[in-house]
Parts: C-alpha cells; sequence; structure tokens
C-alpha cells in the first residue's frame, strides 16, 4: 500500500491546504493528514478542534484521514508506516527550508518528500494571513471552507479569545 502523510499545523485548514490533500489523494493509497502538536505554540484553535475541521472538510476522501502527533515527524511516518510526506510549496522560499527538512528526514528514517507546487490560486495563501484578515473582517470565503469562515467568525468574535 502506498501510504503518505500531509503533516501541518492546519490552524485553520485553508484551501491551499486542501488542494495539496486532494491531488495527494488521487497519487497514494491513503494519505495521513498528519497535525502538528506544538506544545510551544498556542494556536487560534486547539488541535482537537482543526482534527474535527480536517475531519469534515475532507470526509469526501474515502482515502484520506487525520490524526495528531507530536514530536518528531519521522516518528510519526513510522508509526503511520508511511515512507513519503508530501509538503505543498509556495515560493522558493518555502524550498529553502523545506529541503532541509527533507534531507534530515531521509537521513534520520529515509522518509522521502515529494514537493507539489501550489494551485497558483492559492499561491499567497497561508493560515496566518487569513486569521489576519478574518480578524479585521475581511471576506476570506475564497480562501477556506465554509466550515472553517464560520469558526473564524464565531472565534474571532468581539469579546471572544483569540
Amino acid at each position: 500500500m502506498r501510504r503518505a502523510v500531509c503533516p501541518g499545523s492546519f490552524d485553520p485548514v485553508t484551501n491551499g491546504h486542501l488542494d495539496i490533500i486532494g491531488r495527494a489523494s488521487r497519487l497514494f493509497d491513503e494519505v495521513i493528514v498528519g497535525v502538528l502538536v506544538n506544545q510551544s505554540k498556542s494556536g487560534l484553535f486547539t488541535v482537537e478542534e482543526r482534527i474535527d475541521m480536517l475531519r469534515e472538510v475532507t470526509a469526501s476522501y474515502d482515502n484520506v484521514r487525520v490524526e495528531s502527533f507530536r514530536g518528531l515527524l519521522v516518528d510519526f511516518c513510522r508509526a503511520q508506516r508511511a515512507s513519503v510526506l508530501i509538503k505543498g510549496l509556495r515560493a522558493v522560499s518555502d524550498f529553502d527550508y523545506e529541503l532541509q527538512m527533507a534531507q534530515m528526514n531521509i537521513g534520520l528514517a529515509g522518509v522521502e518528500t515529494l514537493f507539489m507546487p501550489t494551485n497558483p490560486l492559492y499561491s499567497f495563501l497561508s493560515s496566518s494571513l487569513v486569521k489576519d484578515v478574518a480578524k479585521w473582517g475581511g471576506d476570506i470565503s475564497s480562501h477556506v471552507p465554509d466550515v472553517v469562515r464560520e469558526q473564524l467568525r464565531t472565534r474571532l468574535a468581539p469579546g471572544q479569545p483569540g
């Protein structure tokens, strides 16, 4: 079985993330979306909320599942019996960092990295940018699934934490 991991923090998931996940699902028998638990960083959404949103927006893919992980990504890959990582690249600046990570991952555990160029529609898109625009009341409807837009609207409403 050809199994790949699509890792990230997904705080929140964007249409750019979903484009990469969907394309990966056509290339592999199973895609595991790995949601990083980073205790040194507090996100807008809890890991559980991110997992719930991801499960909802990937439900149409029979071969995609969502799991959380902490620690080394290669250890998560081993536990999932996945030998390939899928990483989306938006710009050359992404490549510089991701190449170093890919080289470390192959050295540590023999885990290969497949770089997928982002669809040009999403080349500028990041979770941080979406949160900033949503915080100021901007229209993010073309950048995130409806469930994420509603969660952001609720979370960033006046008087709410975040």
